[in-house]
């Protein structure tokens, strides 16, 4: 697969500084060691995109898909011109869903064949947390102060079941991933050799 790198971007700061940090951003949290992932240059070979399932606008991450299937990306730098005609769609609602989208690619790329190594430590943070404060509150409790009307209590309980919950979805997914097909394999052939 090869990706298009616009080197010398012909657009204005306000684009140029949020796509290099979303770009860095993508990069560092997929792997895929490229500039540009919204370049709409990109030239695939066929069994590449016939290996990827697409949906939403997962478009811009097809080098991060390609890449965690094992598949070679390269770069080329490529001419950038300024925009001739329309106007751009880029806003804070695209950032928000090319945000929502590169979660989603997080947890295809590194969580899906381990649920609880995301929700784990997510969902064990938020339990000490209120455990901390029903611990802090218990103790008020004894040495006689009311401790009913406050909010903190809420708080502690609220974590502690938010976070009970949400280890127990990564339990769950670990048991769904622990009874697929045995013989579905968990790795990607690049190359047979005969």
């Amino acid at each position: 697969m090869i990706a298009g790198w616009r080197f010398k971007r012909a657009d204005s700061l306000l684009k140029i500084v949020p796509s290099k940090i979303f770009n860095w951003l993508t990069s560092l949290s997929t792997g895929a060691e490229i500039h540009d992932f919204n370049c709409g240059l990109k030239a695939y070979r066929r069994r590449v995109i016939q290996d990827i399932r697409l949906y939403g606008e997962m478009h811009r991450y097809i080098p991060a898909l390609a890449h965690w299937k094992g598949y070679a990306i390269s770069e080329i730098k490529v001419g950038h011109h300024p925009r001739a005609y329309g106007r751009s769609k880029f806003g804070p609602m695209r950032i928000l869903r090319g945000l929502t989208d590169l979660l989603t690619v997080m947890f295809l790329t590194r969580y899906m064949e381990r649920p609880l190594h995301l929700f784990g430590p997510i969902g064990s943070l938020l339990f000490l947390a209120g455990l901390i404060i029903n611990i802090y509150l218990g103790t008020l409790w004894f040495l006689g102060e009311g401790i009913g009307s406050r909010p903190l209590l809420l708080l502690g309980v609220m974590l502690m079941l938010i976070g009970f919950q949400i280890a127990s979805a990564g339990l769950i997914g670990e048991m769904i991933i622990s009874t697929k097909d045995k013989n579905e394999a968990n790795y990607f052939i690049k190359r047979v050799l005969e």
